[in-house]
């Protein structure tokens, strides 16, 4: 008879394998929602030892995780939030700065128990981990950022100008009504261009997202994530102004087809120790588009 430990890492295995397929995680992370901030936070969790916490961005929710968490499982308590107003997370009418979400992290971790955490982010989680790294630094022994920028940190306004970024400035009274009833129609938008290769971004995929960000509020959450980014360029500007720098380790990760080396420019403008790493053949969608090395890199990343 197999132990009950070899038992849940080969059911982590099969539901990494599984996971283009059925976007579900394996049955060992316990589902909850937890109150913090002022809203509730949806959040999976399993496994035992060091703590890392894995950051979502737009156009996903945390299920975009399911394999490097299932991995990391076997060593590390995983915690895998949904973002305010994202996903399965409550629809509050405010608090999208990321000021404020770095401090839904915060309540999130002492939910769990953890004090300290390696976290990983991509994408709008960026900007999140950021301000958390920022305003807790006692609190992040390992940051991963991957592929995109952070407002008000190195080439912002130089980012700003780029024309595939144009729904950073999506905005206005229609906005939500023009999308409602057509979010797969939104979302593919995103999910092609930014590809290296949209078929890798999976039907199965592009179903799921698309059905939780037709949920009641989830798309007027996911505009004002967007619509807060003049702030969150203050908050952070003015930490840097303070002279504040990020002291722990950062890996700074560009899809080869996207970002590429600008992560790390971007990050050495906050940061002191800085590894600059890309991923081969992937656009924006590293965990779609190329997975296996994704997971790879950043977990011998963390176990350095």
């Amino acid at each position: 008879m197999r132990s009950p430990l070899v038992a849940l890492f080969a059911g982590i295995a099969i539901a990494a394998s599984a996971h283009a397929e059925t976007l579900d995680f394996p049955a060992a992370f316990v589902a909850r929602d937890v109150a913090t901030n002022g809203t509730t936070i949806h959040v999976r969790s399993a496994g035992t030892g060091p703590a890392v916490v894995l950051l979502h961005g737009y156009g996903e929710t945390g299920d975009m995780w399911i394999q490097l968490a299932a991995v990391l499982a076997k060593d590390h308590q995983v915690i895998v939030p949904d973002l305010r107003g994202l996903g399965l997370s409550a629809k509050p009418a405010g608090g999208f700065d990321k000021k404020t979400q770095a401090a839904d992290v915060a309540g999130v971790l002492d939910a769990l128990g953890a004090t300290k955490a390696d976290v990983v982010a991509h994408d709008i989680g960026n900007m999140v981990a950021f301000q958390f790294a920022a305003r807790y630094p006692q609190r992040v022994r390992r940051l991963v950022l991957i592929d995109a920028p952070v407002p008000g940190v190195g080439p912002w306004e130089e980012v700003l100008k780029n024309p595939l970024l144009w729904h950073f400035r999506f905005g206005g009274p229609d906005m939500e009504r023009l999308v409602a009833g057509r979010e797969r129609i939104y979302l593919d938008r995103f999910w092609n261009e930014f590809s290296a290769s949209p078929e890798h971004f999976s039907e199965a995929a592009r179903v799921h997202y698309a059905k939780l960000y037709a949920m009641p509020g989830a798309m007027h959450s996911g505009f004002a994530q967007f619509a807060a980014f003049d702030q969150d360029a203050i908050d952070n500007r003015a930490f840097l102004a303070q002279g504040g720098r990020l002291k722990m380790p950062v890996l700074a990760v560009g899809g080869a087809k996207s970002f590429g080396p600008m992560m790390a420019l971007v990050m050495r403008a906050a940061a002191d120790d800085v590894t600059e790493a890309q991923v081969p053949g992937s656009g924006h969608w590293i965990m779609e588009e190329n997975p296996t090395f994704s997971t790879t890199l950043v977990t011998d990343f963390l176990a350095r």
